[in-house]
């Protein structure tokens, strides 16, 4: 990093010295008076290496990937898992460190994603067309004038916008695999000041991908069924100096998938359709006061439709239901951040969400809840000495509008710390976290399934790592390795107590997680060439510390949770040509504690992706799975095998 800094510094002072034309000359001559110019005050930043650990794909790298959605470049990741029930329909989760799905937060531009009914975000929904940079923060990402909200998760996914910097129009149509059409439109202005975008996106795909299914018993071939999918998605952004908002449309309509039946999966299909609109509206102003002082506000509206209908005469393979569900949630935050002086820095901020979630189930609980989170956090950055400490309040309220009561209001303070010092260039850190998620509203009050006596999820996380950059002017190595681990107590699961067809949510479980989580990258320019090598790994044990007389499950793996997997990714590029592969390794993984031989088998996933442009044309040619391996995130939901994506752009 100090490398870095001192290059720009020098760059900086060789563009003064070209100003006052003293750079490459001797000593002024009689016939050179010196001459004096007034510059504007110029201000050199530079950011210390975060105390959190964190990951991040950016610019020509993020677009270089062979992926369309948020969860396809997480997966590079280290500790990241994804689930997703296959084809492009199939709904994609994240779930790092073990830590699960509800326990990772998503933000757009520094604004949570959010879902009160069930906590999970579809990451499937959400495009990298638009974004600028990817992080994942396994601790508190440690900014100036952060919502409380964003020190509540167990880790967070930063997802920021692009900001344009010149006026553009471009045109995309793309064709692929299984019947798959794609068309883009991006406009985008940067004037005065004002920046901001406008993007649209339509998407159709049959999804009837040929798949094998071959295990000790069974033989399977077929295509996959009700994997279509179908959506459009708008978004619009403005920009100027502190001040960003937000517009996002989402409507789709998808088939549901259910899981291939042996030597049947073409006479017995799930049938299953879900119908989503999606909506939400987010501003945040930025100011700053002075040199000390600092504020930040933040305000948004969501709107969210789903309907699943399963309610065909074809249907042999669930109750026929037809429920149409309607979630609204409103959102205000204010952050305060003070610096004193150069070394200490206090930061203070308040939110409030508000959600309603109605259905059309019979004795579905209408419900309200109030979210409200307040947190106090301090940084202090003494020459190679960084600390950071943070105390977090969260109080839930809910309340039934029918004959239903509400669950108990939840309080609970939260503290996290973070150390970290810098020795002849390499950074240690160490940092610990104990944070909770409080219960969904399909937890407490889903029909004949919630549990309004639940308590929060907790999550407790001890990390230890270091980190190192190397660089020269035309090459960049940084390297990054954390050991951790995770203790979850009272995990929410959804349990058939009552019978093989009345499930009931409650808290049953604790599970212990070690692991390392280790990164190398090496990037290096040189005239028109330029190459990348991004590589990530993962080695952990999840056990299950639940119930030690039970033999069968305490200290046993925890389902879906591999011991291993790594990834490679290199980028060459040649002036406007690019050429990238990647490969994506995960072991095996238990998924039933019934038969410990019931594993998922390890699989290698290649893609290849192939970009070039030429004047107001660019084209790219993509590859995923291109040994065509059959592997399965979830028993009995195969993965489309080798696909092919072609797109081409025009730019006016």
């Amino acid at each position: 990093m100090k490398a870095i800094v001192h290059g720009s510094t020098r760059l900086l002072m060789a563009s003064i010295l070209l100003i006052t034309g003293t750079y490459g000359s001797s000593a002024h001559t009689a016939e050179e008076p010196d001459t004096t110019l007034l510059l504007e005050q110029v201000e050199v930043t530079a950011r210390k290496k975060p105390l959190a650990t964190v990951q991040s794909l950016s610019g020509v790298e993020l677009q270089s990937l062979s992926s369309t959605s948020i969860a396809d470049a997480l997966k590079y990741f280290a500790g990241v898992q994804i689930k997703d029930y296959g084809g492009l329909g199939g709904l994609k989760t994240v779930n790092v460190r073990s830590l699960g799905s509800q326990h990772v937060g998503v933000y757009i531009d520094g604004i949570r994603i959010t879902n009160a009914q069930n906590g999970t975000v579809d990451l499937g929904k959400y495009s990298l067309s638009t974004l600028e940079s990817v992080s994942l923060y396994n601790a508190n990402k440690l900014d100036q004038c952060q919502s409380a909200s964003e020190y509540a998760s167990g880790a967070t996914v930063y997802l920021q916008t692009r900001r344009p910097t010149r006026d553009s129009l471009s045109v995309l149509a793309g064709i692929g695999s299984f019947h798959t059409y794609r068309t883009r439109l991006n406009a985008q202005f940067s004037r005065k000041g004002w920046s901001g975008f406008l993007d649209g996106e339509y998407l159709s795909s049959r999804g009837d991908y040929p798949f094998r299914y071959k295990s000790e018993f069974e033989d399977t071939v077929g295509h996959r069924t009700n994997s279509d999918i179908e959506y459009l998605r708008l978004e619009s952004a403005l920009f100027k100096g502190g001040f960003a908002s937000h517009l996002y449309l989402y409507i789709s309509e998808r088939g549901c998938p259910g899981g291939i039946v042996r030597r049947l999966s073409d006479k017995y299909n799930n049938v299953g359709r879900e119908w989503d609109t999606d909506f939400f509206a987010q501003s945040s102003f930025e100011h700053r006061f002075g040199r000390h002082h600092r504020v930040k506000f933040n305000v948004k509206y969501a709107h969210e439709y789903l309907r699943y209908n399963t309610d065909y005469p074809e249907n042999q393979n669930t109750a026929r239901v037809d429920n149409h569900y309607w979630q609204n949630d409103a959102f205000a935050s204010a952050a305060y951040s003070w610096h004193p002086v150069s070394w200490l820095s206090v930061n203070a901020g308040y939110d409030a969400r508000v959600s309603w979630l109605d259905a059309d189930l019979k004795r579905f609980s209408v419900v309200r809840r109030l979210d409200q989170k307040a947190v106090a956090a301090t940084q202090i950055n003494w020459r190679d000495l960084r600390l950071a400490a943070s105390i977090l309040y969260q109080h839930y309220k809910d309340h039934t509008v029918t004959h239903v009561g509400a669950a108990d209001p939840l309080s609970r303070f939260t503290p996290a710390v973070s150390l970290g010092y810098t020795l002849k260039g390499v950074t240690m850190r160490a940092w610990y976290k104990s944070i909770f998620r409080a219960p969904t509203l399909n937890d407490l009050y889903y029909t004949q399934v919630g549990n309004r006596n639940l308590k929060p999820e907790y999550t407790k996380q001890w990390n230890l790592g270091a980190e190192y950059q190397l660089s020269s002017p035309n090459w960049l190595a940084s390297v990054q390795a954390d050991a951790y681990l995770n203790h979850i107590e009272n995990r929410i699961v959804c349990l058939p107590l009552k019978g093989t067809y009345t499930w009931s949510m409650m808290n049953y479980g604790e599970t212990f997680c070690r692991g390392l989580n280790s990164t190398l990258s090496f990037r290096y320019m040189n005239g028109p060439w330029n190459f990348s090598l991004l590589t990530s790994l993962t080695w952990q044990k999840d056990l299950n510390r639940t119930d030690p007389d039970d033999a069968d499950t305490y200290d046993k793996p925890i389902c879906y949770s591999p011991t291993l997997s790594f990834g490679i990714t290199a980028i060459a590029g040649w002036k406007t040509l690019s050429l990238t592969v990647s490969e994506l390794h995960v072991g095996e993984r238990m998924w039933s504690y019934a038969d410990p031989e019931d594993v998922l088998k390890p699989y290698n996933n290649v893609d290849l992706k192939l970009t070039g442009s030429f004047n107001r044309f660019a084209a790219s040619l993509e590859i995923n799975d291109l040994l065509d391996v059959q592997y399965e995130h979830i028993p009995r939901y195969p993965m489309p095998g080798r696909q092919f994506k072609f797109t081409l752009t025009v730019s006016l």
